[in-house]
């Protein structure tokens, strides 16, 4: 069973394309306004300040931020004589960077465009050795049209430059299975919504993101800088039209849950590139190296892959590439690539309340990477949403640019028609497939590759009962109100009758905290549970507070206890003393549904609290809970179960 939100793209309401002579005008107007650039500093002043302590104060006594850069926007009519790249490369037509930004097939492109404008996409299923691809391209009538990129085996069928081949050769010739799945897609520009990240395949997806930005960030410059040497070699006796930027420098944006998966992505990217020096790296080791290792063996390697190291969700991080030389904090204007957590990157947009918005370094973004979405959605999504109705705007400065060589689709305002959009994830949900209906309108196509799941019911490592109720809502703006109508009707009796004797030991999963509190609440003060005595763990509890609840429920002071998804994806409490487990609503992470349904089960049994075999557990779950329950009871099973006309299915 699949559920393909991309079949039904709304009609999209195009604003009107600026043209060139008024966008000039408008730019120009602005420019003397815009922050006057000191093009004379000296080479100290030009090197980002020395790290700050966190108790280093400010003349207002607040800490510093420690990702603050004091440097000023360069000129870009006037690189630095070491941004310079090595002319190694011959033109490619058959490239795709040329292919899709340089030299697009003027008639297909504007066919796509057309299509993409009125909604009309076309889904194909792709068969494929481990994965589920589903295609979508613009639908142009062309019923013959190639969609699928050629399959690659190795670094030599990639179109890399020269540096970059001459340095993944020898390192990494040959691509593993989750290599070569991607490498295509990502290579040909076409977005992607990847749903198998897992941690084994983290450096193969991790390597492929990283080599494929360097490559779009070195040919980009490579063209910018030839080009610079030709037009001085012309010296004006004719004239020339090269069309090779954007409006900013900035071309590749890396979304990224904590500093530790920045400082991954980093060296990944020191790995592939090797560069004579590294500007600034003492700075990056002491803000986002975290070397000590704080949690004990039992943590699953998921929670230990997330967390280990720094785990601060609020950065934002601007590098540049010059042909010898890796700089971290140059200014994010200077910058060839930018990494930044979501709230790292809202806090430095602004808001309007600040009366201080800038997001004019997002208008020439032209690949967004967000890797480990799946941990993401774990924070606050709306701030992703955010960036992404900030990318691709046209400046409200000029920002030094010049306009003769701005790419003609920049000016038309079709930018984000270009971009490709890269996201990581070990699961779907309607989160990220809502993100790609919306903001993912590359006019090369969209993928969506994943797996076909045989479910985790049948791999709880304990016998236990489980029961699948489903209930009916009208809609999904009604299903709230519905799941709770149905705890309190089918649920809640289980657990009140003998007055709530049979009640010890139940755990209540809800993810969401919205639920939460409702159900909280109601057993809090409704009559219809006062002999059911409760404890709550919620993201937001703190430990004194978590360890206070586990031991109530241990010791049967408390015979329910709420839990919420996020506490336990944020700490994994090993919780001890449960029978029951009733899902309020499934997980989106499957893990979550091993961990807690068997997990916890399985060790009441070790324990001698728990006959063994007499676990129950009761999961409640409607129509609109397709993704989730298909991870859970597997892809085979998920039709039947939302489809029949029976509402109660048992596994033991």
């Amino acid at each position: 069973m699949e559920v393909d939100s991309d079949e039904d793209d709304e009609d999209e309401t195009q604003p009107p394309a600026q043209s060139y002579m008024s966008l000039m005008r408008s730019l120009v107007e602005s420019a003397p306004t815009a922050k006057r650039r000191k093009l004379d500093h000296t080479a100290a002043e030009d090197k980002a300040p020395a790290p700050v302590s966190d108790d280093d104060d400010d003349e207002e006594g607040e800490a510093r931020d420690p990702d603050l850069v004091e440097e000023a926007e360069e000129d870009p009519a006037d690189p630095t004589p070491e941004d310079l790249f090595d002319e190694d490369d011959d033109l490619d037509s058959t490239d795709p960077f040329e292919v899709h930004f340089s030299e697009p097939n003027e008639e297909e492109l504007q066919r796509r465009l057309r299509a993409i404008q009125d909604g009309k996409w076309r889904t194909e299923r792709v068969a494929a050795k481990s994965s589920r691809i589903f295609l979508n391209t613009p639908d142009t009538g062309d019923t013959d049209a190639k969609t699928l990129p050629s399959a690659v085996s190795g670094i030599s069928d990639l179109k890399l430059k020269k540096k970059l081949h001459e340095s993944m050769e020898p390192k990494h010739p040959r691509l593993d299975q989750v290599e070569q799945t991607i490498a295509p897609l990502l290579f040909n520009y076409q977005d992607l919504l990847y749903c198998n990240r897992t941690v084994a395949g983290s450096e193969g997806v991790r390597r492929m993101t990283c080599l494929h930005a360097l490559n779009h960030i070195f040919k980009t410059r490579d063209r910018v800088v030839k080009n610079n040497a030709r037009l001085a070699r012309n010296g004006g006796k004719e004239e020339l039209e090269l069309r090779d930027q954007g409006f900013t420098r900035p071309k590749v944006l890396m979304i990224l849950p904590t500093r530790q998966s920045c400082v991954t992505m980093v060296d990944m990217m020191v790995s592939i590139v090797e560069p004579d020096q590294q500007e600034n790296r003492k700075r990056f080791d002491d803000g986002y190296v975290e070397k000590q290792s704080k949690f004990s063996d039992d943590k699953p390697e998921d929670f230990k892959d997330l967390f280990a190291g720094n785990d601060d969700d609020m950065f934002r991080l601007g590098m540049k590439f010059t042909r010898k030389t890796i700089k971290y904090f140059s200014q994010f204007y200077n910058s060839d690539i930018i990494f930044a957590s979501p709230l790292g990157l809202r806090m430095a947009i602004g808001s309007e309340e600040e009366k201080k918005v800038d997001f004019d370094f997002l208008s020439s973004i032209e690949v967004v990477v967000v890797d480990q979405a799946d941990a993401i959605l774990m924070q606050n999504w709306e701030h992703v949403e955010f960036i992404f109705e900030h990318l691709n705007i046209q400046p409200k400065d000029a920002h030094g640019c010049d306009f003769s060589r701005v790419r003609s689709w920049y000016l038309d305002d079709q930018a984000r028609y270009f971009r490709q959009t890269v996201v990581l994830s070990a699961f779907n949900t309607p989160e990220l497939a809502e993100l790609v209906r919306v903001h993912c309108r590359n006019w090369a196509g969209k993928a969506r590759l994943q797996h076909e799941y045989p479910g985790t019911i049948q791999h709880l490592g304990v016998k236990a009962r489980q029961t699948f109720s489903r209930f009916e809502a009208a809609s999904i703006a009604a299903d709230p109100d519905a799941r709770f109508a149905y705890f309190t009707r089918a649920i809640v009796p289980l657990l009140t009758k003998h007055k709530a004797r049979d009640a010890a030991g139940t755990l209540v999963f809800i993810p969401s905290y919205l639920d939460f509190v409702r159900v909280r609440n109601y057993f809090a003060n409704n009559a219809a549970v006062e002999h059911v005595s409760f404890g709550a763990i919620s993201e937001y509890a703190d430990v004194p507070e978590a360890s206070r609840a586990r031991s109530h429920f241990l010791t049967g002071r408390h015979k329910v206890l709420l839990y919420t998804e996020r506490a336990h994806h944020f700490a994994r409490y090993q919780i001890r003393g449960v029978r029951r487990v009733v899902m309020y609503a499934l997980p989106d992470n499957p893990l979550f549904y091993h961990e807690i349904a068997g997990g916890y089960l399985q060790k009441s049994e070790q324990q001698l609290m728990l006959e063994h075999g007499q676990g129950l557990v009761r999961v409640m779950f409607s129509k609109y809970d397709v993704m989730k329950l298909e991870r859970i009871v597997g892809t085979a099973r998920v039709g039947k179960m939302i489809l029949e006309q029976g509402d109660t299915f048992d596994f033991v």
